[in-house]
């Protein structure tokens, strides 16, 4: 079973910087893609960033190059460097995993969510 621990929300201005972590642990199986997502109040869960276990990385359009999503694969974590956020970034973070069990079995794993706010 998978444990996704986040960290790192809060409230922060408007062009300032945040940094989100998800640190994934558990026992046989290896992690494969690693991203996070966010839902606004009223508004789907949608897509921010993703890695693959070999760093091929995909941005929502939005993102407009202010995030970097970055991932270590000896620990297990990925992180989320916000530059520059919006106020309309404002939303539930949440850390999604996907892993391969020993048996080969695919999962995904999401985390408990974090809040991030931005202040104009």
């Amino acid at each position: 079973q998978v444990q996704l621990v986040e960290s790192g929300g809060g409230l922060v201005q408007a062009g300032g910087s945040l940094k989100l972590s998800c640190a994934a642990s558990g026992s046989d199986f290896t992690v494969n893609t690693m991203g996070w997502y966010r839902q606004a109040p009223g508004k789907q869960r949608e897509l921010v960033a993703s890695i693959t276990s070999g760093g091929s990385t995909n941005y929502a359009d939005f993102m407009e190059g202010r995030f970097t999503i970055s991932r270590d694969n000896a620990k297990n974590t990925v992180t989320l460097q916000m530059n520059s956020p919006k106020p309309e970034d404002t939303a539930v973070y949440y850390c999604y995993v996907e892993t391969t069990t020993t048996r080969g079995f695919v999962f995904g794993s999401w985390g408990q969510g974090t809040q991030v706010t931005v202040s104009s």
